[in-house]
This record gives structure tokens, C-alpha cells and sequence, in this order.
């Protein structure tokens, strides 16, 4: 009973003793509380995870030792506190840097910083498109294994320097060449920027997805972890069913018709073209309203 009576009587002191909320309080709340709602959908299948539940386990005993008033408990987690997000820190680098990089490729984020390049530069052609759809079905009826990483937005130069320099007019005779078995140039990925295949065999980043299924080998899963760092459209030729794939954002469209090919990729350029415009608009609206 005395027990149940000092919990009691610390959550009455607490709620005698709450500040006045304000609209200002309540709008710094609902930040917080959507960054945190944002990175838990993040880290949900990651190692994180584990990391976060026990973090949460940390402050409720911090909270049972506050209402008891264990002050060893208390000394402890507050001096180890600060050593602990350093940890943090050094051992979740990879989830951590891959949060930081899904903020910072998010459509309406990195339009702010890039409105002026878009109006300058068209990304890809319909010429270039129509090439790299022949090119993926010729490839595709010879079961020829290719990767075609499109740039758009987000910059790969810390991939490309893993590749060949080639900064060649993209065409389907090329590209199936570049991918032709046993040539120097076959194994890795190619790139394309404003039309150009810039580099080809290219390392590229393996997705941690465990949802991805087993079937799918190396080639799918660079192709899925490129695009879960960027804002690239992936063509993917299966070397051992010629079948098509396409990844964008994170997620991997399978069996793609090769008759829709040309669709398919002209709708992932246009999503990102009707995201930048949109924000292009109502940043002109706001920077007018501060004028």
C-alpha cells in the first residue's frame, strides 16, 4: 500500500507542478514527437531496434528510480549517460549515416537546396530512355546480366570512382556491349548523368533489407541499396531468367513488361519532376510573403 501511495502522490505532485502549455509548447511537442515517430519507422528493421527498446528500458528504470529516490541508480545513469550516446554513436554508424541520408534525400528537403540546378538541366531524355529500353530488352532476350544506375538529383560520385571512366552518348548498341559476357567492362554498374554514361563497372552499395527475397542475388540487391540512398532509377536485367526489374526508393518493381519498360521509367522521372515543382512553388509563395 505505501508503495502504491508514493506513486500516486509523485504523479499528483507532477501534475500540480506542470508549466502552462502553450501553442508554442504544443507545436515543439508534436516536432519531437513526429522525429521520433520518423526514426523508429527507420531503424524498425535494423539492429537499432534492439538498441532503441533498450533505451526505452533505461528511462523507465530511470523513472522508477527518480519516484524512489535510488540514488545509486540515478548516480549511475547519470554519470555514464554522455559515454553511452558516444558509444551509440561509434557502434550504430551505419543506421545512424543511413537516417541522416534518408532525411536528406526526401523529395521535399532536397528540393530546397537544388531548385536552381532543375531549372537549368533536363536530367534524361526521351531519346536516352527509349536507348536504355532497347538496350535492357536486347539484353534481356540474351539473358545478359546488366545494371543501369540513373542519376537524377542526389549526386553518386563516391560510387563512380569505384568504376571506369567512360562519359560516353548513351546508346542501346553501347550499353550492350559494356554488358556482354566475358568483356572487361561487363561486371558492376553502369552510370547515367544528363544523358551521358558517365562510368561503368561500378560497386555499388548491397541493401540489409531482410524482406528482400532470397531468390534475388547480388545484382538486385545493389541495385535496391543505391536506390535506398538516392533518388536513382534502377534497370535491372536478371542474367539467369532475362527477366526486367526497376528500383526506386527502396523498393524493387519485378517482372516489369518489357512493352511498359519505357512507361515505367518515364513515371519515376516524372514523380521526381512533380515533387520539385511542387516545392519550387510554394517556396517562390513564401519567399514572396517575406518580401
Amino acid at each position: 500500500m505505501n508503495t502504491l501511495q508514493t506513486i500516486w502522490d509523485a504523479i499528483i505532485n507532477f501534475m500540480i507542478n506542470l508549466p502552462n502549455i502553450g501553442i508554442t509548447d504544443i507545436l515543439d511537442i508534436s516536432i519531437v514527437a513526429y522525429l521520433i515517430y520518423k526514426i523508429m519507422l527507420i531503424i524498425r528493421n535494423t539492429r537499432a531496434w534492439a538498441l532503441f527498446k533498450g533505451l526505452l528500458m533505461i528511462l523507465l528504470v530511470a523513472g522508477i528510480a527518480y519516484i524512489f529516490k535510488f540514488s545509486t541508480v540515478l548516480w549511475i545513469i547519470s554519470n555514464t549517460i554522455s559515454v553511452g550516446i558516444i558509444a551509440i554513436v561509434i557502434i550504430f554508424q551505419p543506421e545512424l549515416r543511413t537516417a541522416l541520408e534518408k532525411i536528406g534525400t526526401s523529395n521535399w528537403f532536397k528540393s530546397l537546396f537544388s531548385i536552381e540546378e532543375h531549372n537549368n538541366s533536363e536530367k534524361i531524355s526521351i531519346r536516352t530512355i527509349d536507348e536504355i529500353v532497347t538496350g535492357a530488352k536486347q539484353m534481356a532476350d540474351a539473358k545478359t546480366g546488366a545494371i543501369i544506375v540513373i542519376e537524377q538529383d542526389v549526386k553518386l560520385g563516391e560510387f563512380e570512382v569505384t568504376g571506369i571512366k567512360l562519359n560516353a552518348t548513351v546508346s542501346s548498341e553501347l550499353l550492350v556491349n559494356i554488358f556482354e559476357k566475358n568483356t572487361p567492362l561487363h561486371d558492376g554498374a553502369v552510370m547515367v548523368r544528363d544523358n551521358m554514361i558517365t562510368y561503368a563497372t561500378c560497386y555499388l552499395p548491397l541493401s540489409n533489407n531482410p524482406t528482400i527475397n532470397k531468390k534475388y542475388g547480388t545484382r538486385h540487391r545493389a541495385g535496391i541499396g543505391i536506390s535506398e540512398i538516392s533518388d536513382a532509377i534502377v534497370v535491372i536485367v536478371s542474367e539467369e531468367t532475362g527477366a526486367i526489374s526497376i528500383a526506386t526508393g527502396g523498393e524493387l518493381k519485378q517482372n516489369v513488361v518489357r512493352e511498359h519498360l519505357r512507361n515505367e521509367i518515364i513515371a519515376s522521372v516524372k514523380k521526381e519532376k512533380k515533387a520539385r515543382s511542387i516545392v519550387k512553388k510554394v517556396t517562390t509563395e513564401v519567399k514572396g510573403k517575406l518580401k
